[in-house]
């Protein structure tokens, strides 16, 4: 058990071994939740790539994805989307001033 001291500014610093046991370094947010007469700290970016995670659960079957390659063939086909969205209307006018 490790014993810190509550700066001036109410900051706590957070014991290295409890760092690396959640995964933290500098800069990540943290999550304070209350249990009972406790408080629990959790890393806040793990909790959101859990609840992205439970949110997509299934997705990825349903949509046929089964690796890596199929990922970056999605990826390759909305870009390819993207930029006919954004520039059809470039290439017609060009088109038209060609003609």
């Amino acid at each position: 058990m490790d014993v810190v001291r509550i700066t001036e500014t109410g900051q706590i610093p957070i014991p290295v071994d409890i760092l690396k046991k959640l995964g933290l370094k500098k800069g990540d947010k943290v999550m304070f939740f209350e249990e009972d007469d406790k408080v629990i700290i959790q890393n806040a970016g793990k909790i959101a790539l859990d609840n992205v995670r439970q949110a997509f659960y299934g997705e990825a079957d349903r949509l046929g994805i089964h690796d890596e390659q199929d990922v970056a063939k999605i990826v390759d086909e909305i870009r390819d989307e993207m930029w006919k969205e954004r520039y059809a209307n470039r290439l017609y006018r060009c088109e038209a001033d060609i003609s």
